[in-house]
């Protein structure tokens, strides 16, 4: 089955839907490919860095009810197994951060790069919207530095995720996490495993139907 995972890559409940979807395909039979499609919170460029708590309550509503979203995602996250570190993370936006996602899947490294942005952004407090830091990502999520510094350097991969970024909102998609299964298929937020496992379940006995 193809599971189409749309995210942004500073999104904490996509964090959680990614690992939420790992720990239900532990019980699933089934042969899956899993392919991440670009989504963007907000397009609007970050023209310096800024601690994102600072930028959250900018948007919400001020510090006080950023701090207590984060404070609730925080604890969700940790029943998934996930160490969340608001305090550190920085805002950014995240278009080259696609575009590197897209060169790890042409060499077949796109979930160590996924995974290796998530806890960038989240953990380690890394300007996931600096070249330079993706550049070193990109060489500990096993992809050759250089290249992907010429990559995100030159304009490879601009056409193709801004085209990305279109069909996503074609398709309906306004929020992320979004799964689509077998490219007909929508499940959307970061349900439970349990939730994705019945899911995967159903969509393959309708398949089979069909």
């Amino acid at each position: 089955m193809d599971i189409e995972i749309y995210a942004d890559v500073v999104c904490p409940w996509c964090w959680i839907g990614k690992r939420r979807l790992e720990q239900a395909l532990e019980s699933y039979d089934g042969e899956v490919t899993v392919r991440f499609r670009p989504f963007q919170l907000d397009p609007t460029p970050v023209t310096e860095p800024k601690p994102l708590l600072e930028a959250l309550g900018d948007k919400f509503g001020g510090r006080d009810k950023a701090e207590g979203m984060a404070a609730h995602v925080t604890g969700v996250a940790a029943g998934a197994g996930l160490d969340l570190r608001f305090d550190r993370a920085v805002a950014a936006n995240t278009f080259d951060a696609h575009r590197l996602v897209r060169l790890a899947t042409e060499h077949g490294r796109s979930a160590e790069m996924v995974e290796r942005l998530y806890r960038a952004h989240f953990h380690d407090g890394v300007d996931v919207g600096s070249i330079d830091a993706l550049v070193t990502l990109a060489g500990e999520a096993g992809l050759d530095e250089t290249e992907a510094r010429q990559y995100l350097e030159s304009n490879l991969g601009r056409r193709e995720v801004a085209a990305d970024l279109r069909t996503a909102h074609q398709l309906g998609v306004s929020s992320v996490p979004t799964f689509v299964l077998a490219g007909k298929y929508a499940v959307t937020g970061a349900q439970e495993p349990e939730t994705l496992l019945a899911a995967l379940r159903e969509v393959t006995r309708h398949e089979a139907a069909a």
